[in-house]
C-alpha cells in the first residue's frame, strides 16, 4: 500500500481513493431486478408461452416473431427469453432449444446480462433509416459466432422509416437458417401489412391487476417491505395492466412508507402520492349526486380538492363507479378489492337505478371529462360539470316523459284538438293550386299546347331560362291567369325586358302570341311567397297539436326544428 502511494507522489499525481469494503451495488430498480429471467416468471401471457413451447417441441420455428401490446407487459422481455430459449446449450453443454432455458450456460447467462455477440438489439427509434437495416442485412449473411442461431431483436420497429421497411423486406422473407428476426412494438397498426405477414405474431394482453398485485405482493416479501392488501390493489389498479408502470409505483411507494417512518405501505400513502382519490369518499359523492343535493355535493368535491385529489381523477373515479354499477345491474360484477360495505351499496343503486338512467349519467359523466380534461380551471370545469349531472337527473327518463305526452295527449278537450289542415298535409305545392285561373278557358286544337296553371308556365320559361324563372316565382304577383293573357301586379324588381323575354319565350314554345301586363286588383302572392306561408302553417298547425304543446311545456327551451342539420344541432345533444 505505501509503495503504490510512493510511485503516486513520484508522479507528482495524487492517489486514487481507495473503496471502501463492503460498499455496497448500484441500485436497481424493482422494474431491472425482478425483470423475468424465464418463461414460468412471465406472468400474463400463458398463451403465448404455450405456443412458442409447442413450436420449439415441434420444431415448427417461425424465423420472425412480432410482439405487440401497450407498455410494460414483457415485449423486449419476451424477445431476450425466445433468443435465450433457442440458443441454451443446457449446463452440460449438450442441450437445444427449449421452452426453459437453463440460466446457466454461457449464452444464458450473456444474454441476460446483454453481452452476448450473436444477439444484436437495435432500438428502431434511434436507428430508423435505411443505412442501418442495410447494416443488418449485410450481417446476416455470416453465421453465428459461437450461437446456435443470430437473432436480431428490433424494438419500436413502427419507428423505421418506409424505405428502411421495404430495404428489410426480401431478407425478413427469406433469411437464412441461422438468423431469427424478433419485432417488438406498441403501435402495430404503423406497421406495413407486408411486413406483418411476414411475422409469427404474438399481442401480449394487459396483465390483470388480480396477477399484478400478487407480483407486488411476493417483491415485497423479497425486499423485505409489508404492505396493506388495499395500498397493492390500489398499485395494481393504477398500473393498468403494465407490469414495469406498477413495479415503478410499487417503488416509488415504498421509498414514501420508508420516509413516513412505519416501513409500511398503507393505502392513504398512495392515494396522496398517486392523487388518488379514496373509493368510499367517491361512493358517497356520488350518493350525493343522485340524491340531488347540491350544497352537500359541493362541499364534497371542495374536501377531495383540499387533500390533493386531481378534478380529473375524481371524474374518473365516478366513471368508473357508473360503470360498476351497471355491470351490477346485469349481473357481471367481478371486482374481487370492494369491501363487503361497497358491493351492498352497489347492489342497491343497481336495483334502484334503471337502464336509461345509468346510461344518460355515463354519458353525462363523460361529457365532463372531457370538459375537465380540457379546461384551463379544472376545478370550476368539475363543480359546473357535476352540478349539470344533478339538474339532469331531475329530469325524466325517455320511457316517463313519453308516458307524460301519452297521458296529456289523452285527457286533451276534442274542442282544442286540432287537425293539420290538407295544404299541411299534401306533399304537392298549394302554389299551383292556387295560381289557377278559375274560369277555364275552353281549349281547342291549336291550345292544347297552352300551360294550365301559372306554376306551369314558369316551369316551361324555366326550362330555357332558369334565371327569369326564379325572377318570375320570388317576384310575380298574379291578378289573372287566362291562357294567353297573364295580368300581375306591378313590382319594382321586374323590369320591362322581362316582361318583353317571357312573353317571347312563352311564344316561341306554345306557338300562340301571349299578352302580359301590369293591372290593378286584388294579387296573390308570389310563387315562393305561397311556399313560405304554406310552410308557416304547416308548423303552426304542428304546434298547436296537444302532444307538441305538452313537450313544449316539458321543456320550455325546446325548439321545433324544420330539419336537423349539423349547423342547428345543439352543443348539450350530444349529452
Amino acid at each position: 500500500m505505501s509503495d503504490s502511494s510512493d510511485i503516486f507522489a513520484a508522479s507528482d499525481v495524487e492517489a486514487p481513493e481507495q473503496p471502501a469494503p463492503g460498499s455496497a451495488q448500484p441500485y436497481r430498480v424493482l422494474a431491472r431486478k425482478y425483470r423475468p429471467s424465464s418463461f414460468d416468471e412471465l406472468i400474463g401471457q400463458d398463451a403465448m408461452v404455450q405456443t412458442l413451447g409447442n413450436a420449439i417441441k415441434r420444431d415448427r420455428l417461425a424465423h420472425a416473431f412480432l410482439m405487440t401490446g401497450v407498455r410494460g407487459v414483457g415485449k423486449t422481455t419476451t424477445a431476450r427469453l425466445i433468443a435465450k430459449a433457442l440458443n441454451c446449450i443446457g449446463e452440460d453443454g449438450q442441450g437445444g432449444p427449449t421452452i426453459n432455458p437453463c440460466g446457466k450456460c454461457e449464452p444464458c447467462r450473456s444474454i441476460a446480462e446483454g453481452s452476448f455477440i450473436d444477439v444484436i438489439e437495435m432500438d428502431a427509434a434511434s436507428h430508423t433509416g435505411v443505412d442501418d437495416v442495410r447494416e443488418i442485412i449485410e450481417a446476416v449473411r455470416y453465421s453465428s459466432v459461437s450461437a446456435r442461431y443470430k437473432i436480431y431483436i428490433i424494438d419500436e420497429v413502427h419507428m423505421l422509416s418506409k424505405n428502411a421497411f421495404n430495404a428489410l423486406l426480401k431478407t425478413l422473407e427469406e433469411p437464412p437458417s441461422h438468423v431469427k428476426f424478433i419485432f417488438a412494438t406498441t403501435e402495430v397498426n404503423k406497421v406495413p401489412i407486408t411486413v406483418l405477414s411476414r411475422c409469427q405474431r404474438f399481442d401480449l394482453k394487459r396483465i390483470t391487476p388480480e396477477l399484478l398485485a400478487e407480483n407486488f405482493r411476493m417483491i415485497c416479501e423479497k425486499e423485505g417491505v409489508e404492505a396493506d392488501d388495499d395500498a397493492l390493489n390500489l398499485i395494481a389498479q393504477a398500473a393498468e395492466g403494465s407490469a414495469r408502470d406498477g413495479q415503478s409505483i410499487l417503488d416509488q411507494a415504498i421509498a414514501h412508507a420508508d420516509m413516513d417512518g412505519g416501513g409500511r405501505i398503507k393505502a392513504t400513502q398512495i392515494r396522496e402520492m398517486l392523487g388518488l382519490s379514496d373509493r368510499s369518499a367517491v361512493r358517497r359523492l356520488f350518493g350525493h349526486l343522485l340524491a340531488g343535493d347540491s350544497t352537500a355535493l359541493l362541499d364534497a368535491i371542495g374536501e377531495h380538492y383540499k387533500i390533493g385529489v386531481e378534478p380529473l381523477s375524481l371524474m374518473n373515479g365516478l366513471l368508473s363507479l357508473s360503470h360498476q354499477v351497471t355491470l351490477y345491474k346485469v349481473g357481471r360484477a367481478n371486482d374481487p378489492t370492494l369491501s363487503e360495505e361497497a358491493k351492498a351499496q352497489l347492489a342497491q343503486w343497481s336495483e334502484e337505478l334503471s337502464y336509461p338512467v345509468l346510461h344518460r349519467l355515463w354519458q353525462l359523466l363523460l361529457k365532463g371529462y372531457e370538459e375537465v380534461q380540457q379546461a384551463h380551471l379544472p376545478r370550476e370545469a368539475c363543480d359546473m360539470a357535476l352540478l349539470r349531472v344533478l339538474c339532469a337527473a331531475e329530469m325524466p327518463d325517455p320511457g316517463t316523459l313519453t308516458k307524460m305526452l301519452s297521458d296529456a295527449q289523452s285527457t286533451a278537450s276534442p274542442a282544442t284538438q286540432k287537425t293539420v289542415p290538407e295544404s299541411a298535409q299534401s306533399s304537392e305545392p298549394v302554389a299551383a293550386k292556387t295560381l289557377e285561373v278559375a274560369n277555364d278557358i275552353p281549349q281547342n286544337a291549336s291550345d292544347s299546347r297552352l300551360p294550365k296553371t301559372f306554376d306551369e308556365a314558369v316551369e316551361l320559361i324555366g326550362g330555357v331560362d332558369a334565371k327569369l324563372e326564379g325572377f318570375l316565382r320570388s317576384y310575380m304577383r298574379l291578378i289573372e291567369f287566362s291562357p294567353p293573357k297573364i295580368i300581375f301586379e306591378k313590382s319594382a324588381s321586374l323590369r320591362a325586358d322581362d316582361i318583353k323575354t317571357m312573353a317571347g319565350l312563352l311564344q316561341n314554345i306554345t306557338g300562340v302570341q301571349w299578352q302580359i301586363a301590369e293591372g290593378v286588383g286584388e294579387a296573390n302572392p308570389s310563387i315562393s311567397e305561397q311556399i313560405q306561408l304554406d310552410k308557416e302553417a304547416e308548423r303552426q298547425a304542428i304546434l298547436d297539436t296537444p302532444l307538441v304543446k305538452a313537450a313544449m311545456k316539458a321543456f320550455p327551451d325546446a325548439e321545433l326544428l324544420d330539419e336537423v342539420t349539423d349547423d342547428n344541432l345543439p352543443e348539450s345533444r350530444s349529452s
